[in-house]
């Protein structure tokens, strides 16, 4: 074969994949289609209960933060009221305490914040399995080939413009059995523990840092 006919050949062979590709995506155009998940779990029945989950776990966290912070101000005041009649030895085992216990808030206050977080992934996964099963179910019945999620995230969203016919939550929460539009309450956001007041210097000059 001449070196003619195999560029024949390549470019008969380039156009047959050309026309082939053209003519799959003329049988299976790209619909892209997007949604809010953040609207959408705001508006599953699942929601309200994830939020007053979320919110005894940290009553519950704020309730023990507080029992310390009393402890620690219970035996502060007593120090303060009886350090000057104190033996050193007394006096520095006093101040010890009372800087163990500072550390034992700040420790608290920084696990705290975190289990928070964790329970807060811990009940929203179910939601959010349900919904990303939804989501696949939708965009077979319905033909997109993508869906998008239009929620900013921490930073900027995945779609920034689209026409109102892509967007497909309604589409999603009637999949559900939810109606669009209900009024409830978004899953609440594990907000950190709300720290303590600092407590006041020992002698020892230490602090509590709440974590802010």
């Amino acid at each position: 074969m001449t070196t003619m006919n195999k560029i024949r050949v390549a470019l008969a062979a380039a156009v047959l994949f050309v026309t082939t590709t053209t003519a799959v995506q003329a049988q299976a155009p790209l619909k892209i289609g997007y949604t809010s998940v953040e609207y959408v779990l705001s508006q599953m029945p699942e929601s309200k209960q994830i939020e007053s989950d979320l919110k005894a776990y940290s009553g519950q966290l704020e309730a023990q933060l507080k029992s310390k912070y009393a402890e620690y101000q219970t035996k502060a005041k007593a120090y303060e009221t009886g350090a000057a009649t104190m033996p050193d030895p007394v006096k520095a085992d006093k101040e010890k305490e009372l800087t163990n216990l500072q550390q034992s808030i700040q420790e608290f206050q920084r696990s705290a914040d975190q289990s928070l977080q964790q329970k807060q992934q811990t009940l929203l996964k179910p939601a959010l399995d349900k919904l990303q099963k939804t989501i696949d179910a939708v965009a077979d019945e319905n033909g997109y080939t993508y869906i998008l999620n239009s929620d900013g995230g921490g930073g900027s969203p995945v779609l920034l413009h689209g026409p109102k016919d892509g967007d497909v939550s309604d589409l999603i929460l009637k999949k559900m059995g939810v109606t669009p539009g209900a009024a409830q309450a978004a899953p609440a956001k594990a907000a950190p523990v709300a720290p303590a007041a600092t407590p006041a210097a020992t002698p020892s000059k230490t602090k509590v840092k709440t974590k802010k």
